[in-house]
């Protein structure tokens, strides 16, 4: 149960559950839901969900499809979905994401340095 709950220590991780909780998702449909996230940290994420148990994955083609294995969670299944249901979880996950979130921050453009006159 420790792994479970350090897995699902990252926000992403938990936003990745969560969306495929209800249903079985590509990778593809995954990475473009999170949006500001690269293919291959969806991957990495993926991959860590799946070796604690948490999702499980086909292959279709040249395709993954992940789902969740809410019977990996035990009694911490029911406590997600009321967290997922809850508007103040929603802006807590935003916040937690932009923190996690590495690069620059979009919609902030850099001025360029003052040139000093001599």
């Amino acid at each position: 149960m420790a792994s479970v709950i350090q897995t699902l220590g990252t926000p992403r991780r938990r936003e990745i559950l969560r969306l495929v909780w209800e249903g079985e998702r590509s990778a593809g449909e995954i990475h473009r839901a999170l949006g500001d996230v690269t293919f291959g940290a969806v991957s990495q994420h993926l991959r860590r969900l799946e070796d604690a148990s948490l999702l499980r994955s086909r292959r279709q083609g040249r395709q993954r499809f992940y789902a969740a294995r809410k019977d990996g969670l035990g009694p911490l299944a029911q406590w997600l979905e009321s967290m997922w249901d809850d508007a103040l979880y929603r802006l807590k996950l935003r916040a937690e994401l932009e923190e996690s979130r590495r690069g620059p921050r979009p919609g902030r453009r850099r001025r360029p340095a003052r040139r000093r006159r001599r």
